[in-house]
């Protein structure tokens, strides 16, 4: 996705257009020639005291946030130059488990740890997909099957004061790919907000939810107009599937 407009990146980073070139659509685009990237995300599991499902979705939704505003991902910072790279070619994400040895040895590495409730995400910049550091590479993708234990505080769809990622209820995703998607669509969300909404949700603290949509509400939600994440069918689930909407408050008043 292009990363160039009138935006001052010295002060956030550019806003792609979102629409037919969105790199979560369906089908080859030309962004598929480019060099391919990801952003590797760990999610530290012990396993005496793992992180609720919902708590770890929502932590890497804003873990995603935080990196795309931290001052290394652009203008001259360091990790510019990959965040721009990634950009350019598929948003793909991945996420990864640790514990103990494996998550102090992740936490050597640049990054930036994000602790939400309970859970612990640690988000990298890019790295070209074939190009892993060791130290993330022998991490496992399987086993992160998550569960809440308690239950989650219900959220409005007709008017969540605060923005909501809602996921498909038809779906069956691991927690892993469940976080892959949720900081997809926080990154949409991100996109579409104006300079001032930006400050306005970083000065929160990036203040989101991660619910599952009402089955009877999803129609509506994925047809209103907001930002959709449809996957790339990877990992998981079919290519195209309707995974994720970004229901931010400033976007809904747009509609």
């Amino acid at each position: 996705m292009s990363t160039k407009d009138t935006t001052d990146t010295s002060a956030v980073p550019a806003v792609p257009a979102v629409g037919a070139d969105s790199p979560f659509r369906e089908g080859h685009a030309p962004r598929d020639e480019a060099p391919q990237f990801v952003l590797p995300l760990v999610v530290r599991i012990e396993k005496a005291d793992p992180p609720a499902r919902t708590d770890a979705l929502e932590t890497a939704a804003r873990a995603v946030l935080v990196l795309l505003t931290d001052d290394r991902a652009h203008g001259e910072g360091e990790w510019a130059g990959a965040v721009r790279d990634w950009q350019d070619a598929r948003i793909r994400k991945v996420v990864r488990r640790a514990r103990g040895a494996e998550w102090r040895k992740a936490g050597t590495l640049p990054g930036i740890t994000v602790q939400g409730d309970r859970a612990e995400v640690r988000v990298f910049p890019p790295v070209p997909l074939d190009g892993w550091p060791k130290e993330l590479a022998k991490l496992q993708v399987s086993g992160t099957d998550l569960d809440d234990p308690e239950p989650v505080t219900p959220v409005d769809p007709a008017g969540a004061e605060l923005p909501v990622l809602w996921l498909n209820p038809d779906l069956d995703m691991s927690a892993g790919k469940a976080m892959a998607q949720a900081g997809h669509a926080a990154q949409l969300a991100w996109w579409e907000l104006d300079p001032a909404e930006r400050e306005a949700w970083r000065d929160s603290g990036f203040r989101l939810a991660v619910r599952t949509a009402p089955r009877e509400r999803w129609s509506g939600l994925s047809g209103s107009g907001l930002p959709v994440v449809r996957d790339a069918g990877f990992t998981e689930i079919a290519p195209g599937s309707c995974t994720v909407v970004s229901d931010h408050p400033a976007l809904r008043a747009r509609l």
